[in-house]
């Protein structure tokens, strides 16, 4: 039997949360009258989360679970789902509820009225986040936005609609080091933004500390466009005019007046800036030779450990 619609849940220690959003997800689509996948991708949960999908999988046979090996990440538990999924509608939403599932069939119902590939969610309002969060967000799309060639909209996550069409060429781009949100933007295709008002977190508490956050900005960045190299050379190069033309103006002022340059907190002030610049950008430098180092190996995105799911129901080819 043909999918209609195949919804991808990542999931890191959700134990808590599984149940609800299943219980959500079955609510929304009890009625609804194409054929529904539920794809939970277990991104190498420590608690009992695989348990949990395994037993769901067995008492409804529109459950399928795959666990990873290890914890690989959400880009790559994105990806599995992608990898997976037979519907020719692909969504994926979090498993904590904060994007509401009954948002689905709105979102499928504007990308089939107005023959969109795409229909991505866009948060108008966004409980359950500090404000410093918010800040930083807003802060990080305004700046990717004017350094990279890629639109990427602001104030969306990763809830969206697709068609099996742009699921096929995600599908295609192997890097490992993966930014699921520019990815989205760089296929291209019609897109169309959904808005709506995003909950707090049913229950459990969120994986995503400000460090990951801080890793996750610097993977974006890195990962579509190399201004900041460029701005290295423009900032070296400039330096480097403002030292000649400074050595120059001494000199002449010493030939002239006799005046001898005097100062040598001021000379130390200037080494440690100019050293400060220096290690700034080969640290700039040594994100993209790790993203180079780290792709070279050209080890899978993911390993899978364990999975519960229909080996009879077509995949999308």
């Amino acid at each position: 039997m043909s999918v209609f619609l195949s919804i991808v849940v990542p999931v890191y220690n959700e134990e808590e949360s599984i149940l609800l959003c299943y219980e959500k997800l079955v609510q929304v689509f009890s009625v609804y009258e194409k054929t529904v996948e539920f794809i939970f991708i277990d991104d190498g949960s420590r608690d009992k989360s695989y348990s949990i999908l395994k037993n769901l999988s067995v008492k409804d046979s529109r459950v399928k679970c795959i666990q990873f090996s290890r914890n690989f990440g959400k880009e790559a538990a994105m990806s599995a789902g992608f990898d997976f999924c037979s519907g020719e509608y692909v969504c994926q939403i979090d498993a904590d509820l904060q994007d509401p599932p009954e948002l689905i069939p709105e979102m499928i119902a504007l990308a089939q009225q107005k023959e969109l590939d795409v229909v991505y969610g866009v948060r108008t309002k966004r409980d359950g986040e500090t404000r410093l969060k918010k800040i930083t967000s807003f802060l990080f799309y305004k700046l990717i936005a004017r350094i990279s060639s890629i639109d990427i909209p602001e104030h969306t996550g990763d809830f969206r609609v697709m068609t099996k069409e742009v699921v096929m060429a995600i599908r295609k781009l192997k890097e490992t080091q993966r930014f699921m949100k520019g990815l989205f933007a760089w296929v291209g295709f019609k897109q169309e933004g959904f808005y709506y008002e995003r909950n707090s977190r049913s229950a459990g508490k969120t994986k995503f500390n400000y460090v990951k956050l801080w890793n996750f900005a610097i993977e974006g960045i890195t990962s579509f466009t190399n201004v900041p190299l460029k701005l290295a050379t423009y900032v070296g190069f400039f330096f480097a005019c403002f030292s000649f033309c400074l050595a120059v103006f001494y000199i002449l002022k010493y030939f002239l007046y006799g005046d001898r340059f005097q100062g040598f907190l001021t000379l130390i002030v200037a080494i440690l800036f100019i050293g400060g610049i220096q290690i700034m950008f080969l640290g700039i430098i040594g994100e993209y030779l790790g993203r180079i180092y780290f792709e070279s190996k050209n080890r899978p995105l993911y390993l899978v450990k364990n999975k519960v799911i229909d080996t009879s129901a077509s995949k999308i080819d």
